[in-house]
């Protein structure tokens, strides 16, 4: 999914520019209520593990392969607001350093594996939440099923992008099509992903797991209200 130099003209990529700053800026305000003595080290501790993730590809069909794009995990792990920070650092020293994803490019990649890979993931996350039985246990496949959304509408907003700005003309419906087949395997490689990190961390600290809070805080307050 990492978006190299070249693929979208200058006017798009300045747009997409603009819109990662903003949402990064809204992201640095709504962190500070989602940061704390216990998020800020899982934060860095998911970063780490979202950038060697993204250096790990598994074979998907065809010959193609995909990796963890980890916008889902973040933002139900530690939050959207530090999820969508932890996903722009990464992206930053992968571009910078690893030349993972074109330097001039970066604002589309923050934009696709960012943006929008959180705010979807995490939305489906919370729409699954609320139909599922409210139970822990059913916040690893809710993440599971953001996983799979988020990688999914990420290649579709890549298309848009595409659609738009691309240096090369190719049909839409051609390229929709090949993104869209491709990302829901890769999707579905996130979901597992995804599922067995955050089943793990559930299953011994849920306190730690940002989208379990308040699954936590009710069965804490029925626990008291039967001891009363």
């Amino acid at each position: 999914m990492h978006v190299p130099d070249g693929f979208l003209d200058a006017p798009t990529s300045l747009v997409t520019v603009g819109v990662a700053a903003t949402g990064i800026a809204i992201a640095l305000r709504g962190a500070r209520r989602e940061l704390d003595d216990r998020v800020a080290p899982l934060a860095g501790i998911i970063a780490t593990f979202v950038f060697a993730g993204q250096m790990v590809n598994f074979p998907v069909a065809g010959g193609t392969s995909g990796h963890l794009m980890g916008g889902a995990l973040t933002a139900v792990l530690v939050g959207p607001y530090t999820g969508l920070l932890c996903m722009t650092v990464v992206l930053t020293v992968q571009a910078l350093l690893f030349a993972d994803g074109g330097i001039t490019a970066l604002g589309t990649n923050v934009v696709l594996m960012g943006i929008v890979a959180v705010v979807t993931g995490y939305t489906v996350f919370r729409g699954a939440l609320a139909v599922l039985p409210r139970r822990i246990s059913m916040v690893a496949p809710a993440a599971a099923l953001g996983a799979v959304a988020s990688v999914a509408m990420s290649a579709a907003t890549f298309v848009l992008l595409y659609a738009v700005g691309g240096v090369v003309p190719i049909p839409f419906g051609t390229l929709m099509t090949a993104m869209l087949g491709v990302h829901v395997l890769i999707g579905i490689g996130e979901a597992v992903i995804t599922f067995m990190v955050v089943a793990g961390i559930v299953s011994v600290r849920p306190d730690l797991v940002h989208g379990a809070r308040r699954l936590v805080a009710t069965r804490e307050l029925e626990t008291r209200t039967v001891s009363a």
